[in-house]
């Protein structure tokens, strides 16, 4: 079995699974992910109906170019179960990830990893083709998130959400993801940094959660662009309007994407054998090596997820 843990997913739109109006318009945007919600965007008297209503978009909607994931309720909740169980076994093929919200340790994610065994098992599904996307929103989960990023294999991101965390800290602030007064420096730098560090280190994605003022596009893209600089590969999106911006944001730009491509190709060049079998060359007035090939395998990798076409081509330097 081979799965693509790695996907593109540069927007992650949020779609209340309530809402069969909004998950229809989702269907029709440009985001990379689509995540069709079970927790904090559906009142508890309207959870056991969306199940039924995600089914059946999940069945007979098109969401060609789109990862799939469906964001069930917490284990500390009555509803995680029966979530996980009416949504895959009636919708599994057609389902590329379970987002697990609050998560507190490895032993949750192991325990969705075993449901999710049995249902494919029962209904006859491939075992193991369907991801998890582990949310951390708490100090708990942020001081255990190693071990959850090594939980199982079917991890595939880990998902900062801001919202709770900010309240589980106490932190002053009312805004999602703005800094909180009185604090001169980046408040949430350690907490991405750390989210960060756990997904590298296992091959992971790392995802960065809402902005909640979502007809501030500008503050959102001041908030993005923190996250990519990090190295981040998405964040999530609340509103349309927010999607072109977290495409972009997390998109190389066209220049080091075809710098990039041309580092790759140049390396392959001077460390063939027609290229001398050189551990380091000349492109332009700049020196690559193998390291320069790793960090142009990261851009590279970006803009080809993101199905940017180079405007460059490779010339074999005139001896």
């Amino acid at each position: 079995m081979t799965v693509n843990r790695l996907r593109p997913r540069r927007s992650c739109l949020a779609v209340p699974g309530s809402n069969p109006r909004f998950l229809e318009k989702a269907q029709g945007l440009p985001a990379d992910q689509v995540f069709l919600d079970l927790e904090d965007a559906c009142a508890p008297l309207a959870k056991p109906e969306a199940r039924h209503t995600i089914v059946k978009f999940l069945n007979e909607g098109d969401w060609t170019g789109k990862t799939r994931v469906v964001r069930v309720n917490d284990w500390t909740t009555e509803w995680t179960y029966r979530d996980v169980v009416t949504v895959v076994e009636g919708a599994g093929q057609n389902l590329d990830c379970i987002m697990l919200p609050k998560v507190q340790d490895a032993q949750q994610v192991v325990a969705l990893d075993l449901l999710l065994t049995q249902i494919e098992k029962t209904m006859g599904f491939e075992v193991g083709r369907i991801g998890i996307e582990a949310q951390i929103e708490n100090a708990q989960g942020l001081n255990n998130v190693n071990e959850i990023a090594q939980a199982s294999p079917r991890v595939e991101t880990i998902i900062f959400g801001p919202a709770d965390f900010m309240a589980s800290i106490n932190m002053k602030s009312l805004v999602v993801g703005e800094q909180p007064p009185g604090y001169p420096a980046d408040a949430y730098h350690y907490i991405l940094m750390k989210i960060l560090m756990a997904a590298r280190a296992n091959n992971l994605q790392a995802i960065d959660g809402p902005y909640l003022q979502i007809r501030n596009v500008d503050g959102y893209r001041e908030v993005a662009r923190r996250a990519a600089a990090l190295g981040f590969d998405g964040k999530w999106v609340l509103h349309p309007g927010q999607v072109e911006a977290s495409n972009e944001i997390f998109s190389p730009s066209q220049e080091d994407y075809d710098h990039a491509e041309l580092i790759l190709d140049a390396y392959e060049y001077c460390t063939s054998e027609a290229g001398g079998k050189k551990g380091s060359a000349m492109l332009g007035d700049e020196m690559i090596d193998e390291a320069s090939r790793k960090m142009a395998l990261v851009i590279a990798g970006k803009g080809r997820a993101a199905g940017m076409q180079r405007t460059s081509k490779f010339e074999i330097p005139a001896n």
